[in-house]
């Protein structure tokens, strides 16, 4: 059954371009080209794209067909992140990408739940999330911290110890990253948390 928060960003994608690509640097750093990466919420492929440059073969996955068809290279698929349509163990690294956030609690721990499935003894995960200091911060509460925008998405914002707690079992680290901007004489601030993990062997 499609949900309703989930189903809102099939009218995200067709109204909005989302640009990037992302640093892949840590990615690099941590898993050899080559190596199978499942990118969960790939979106329009901001993260996919430098990955297949840099040699890797990545599946993209998202919830919305429509992302997908901004998607020009790699393999893609749609799907829903609290139900990764893969078998056990079949990926090198998982890398989820501002998905999480969008999600209400019990879809979170499913989420992170899949994730440790599909990925392969000795895996990685890379996963980034909004923290709560950003600028955004707010809306119509529908779980602490969690807040539905009228477009009817969900954005969550994660401390430090809750994403350590929801990647428990992957040896996770965590890095706050705080950007700050001027804009018209005010203090933007636009805070992420990044996460790095490992599947036990």
């Amino acid at each position: 059954m499609e949900v309703s928060h989930l189903k809102a960003w099939k009218k995200e994608y067709s109204s909005v371009t989302w640009r990037g690509p992302y640093d892949i640097g840590p990615i690099r750093a941590a898993v050899p080209p080559g190596a199978l990466v499942l990118d969960v919420g790939c979106g329009s492929g901001k993260i996919m794209a430098p990955l297949l440059r840099a040699g890797y073969n990545v599946v993209g996955m998202d919830v919305a067909r429509e992302g997908l068809l901004m998607v020009r290279e790699g393999e893609r698929i749609e799907g829903d992140a609290r139900h990764l349509p893969f078998k056990d163990s079949s990926f090198d690294a998982v890398v989820c990408y501002d998905v999480l956030q969008h999600l209400l609690e019990a879809e979170r721990q499913m989420a992170v739940a899949e994730i440790k499935r599909v990925l392969a003894p000795g895996g990685r995960v890379f996963v980034e999330v909004f923290g709560r200091e950003d600028m955004r911060y707010g809306g119509t509460a529908v779980e602490p911290h969690t807040f539905r925008r009228e477009s009817g998405i969900i954005y969550h914002y994660f401390s430090e110890a809750e994403l350590l707690e929801l990647l428990e079992g992957l040896e996770p680290r965590v890095e706050s990253r705080l950007t700050r901007r001027v804009f018209r004489g005010e203090e933007h601030v636009r805070h992420r948390l990044f996460a790095a993990g490992k599947r036990q062997k």
